[in-house]
């Protein structure tokens, strides 16, 4: 079974409301599951992202969902949707004006996500609030 239908169903999301979150037809995303239609690496993301995982997960390059697309436990919401906006941005990766190749962005967006979570768990210790616990 595919494994973007695959994860739709166990997380209970029917066809044309994941279609709606995407912005595409209940067609155009049964492509995807039926492997008929190529996914390209901004809709592999953009499915990732809602569900949770990584793109490698998504894709079945790994099994290893704790691996994937790894949010830190401390990570409230706010956290998540500036993540998000910042990886959903349209803009062409280059380097040294070349462009960068799909393979390749997937593998930086992964190394920056590590950079981010990490900075902001820094942030939060330095400059959050102070938790107090009643013991």
């Amino acid at each position: 079974m595919n494994r973007i239908r695959e994860i739709r169903l166990k997380k209970g999301i029917s066809g044309p409301e994941l279609a709606e979150k995407l912005e595409i037809t209940p067609q155009y995303l049964y492509g995807f599951e039926k492997e008929t239609r190529t996914l390209s690496a901004d809709m592999a993301s953009k499915i990732a992202s809602i569900f949770e995982v990584s793109v490698d997960y998504l894709l079945g390059r790994t099994d290893n969902h704790e691996d994937a697309h790894h949010v830190p436990e401390w990570a409230n919401q706010k956290d998540k949707r500036d993540f998000k906006k910042m990886l959903e941005e349209d803009e062409p990766i280059m380097f040294d004006g070349v462009p960068v190749s799909d393979e390749d962005k997937e593998k930086i967006k992964r190394v920056i996500e590590a950079m981010f979570w990490d900075a902001k768990e820094k942030n939060k210790k330095t400059y959050g609030r102070k938790k107090t616990t009643d013991e």
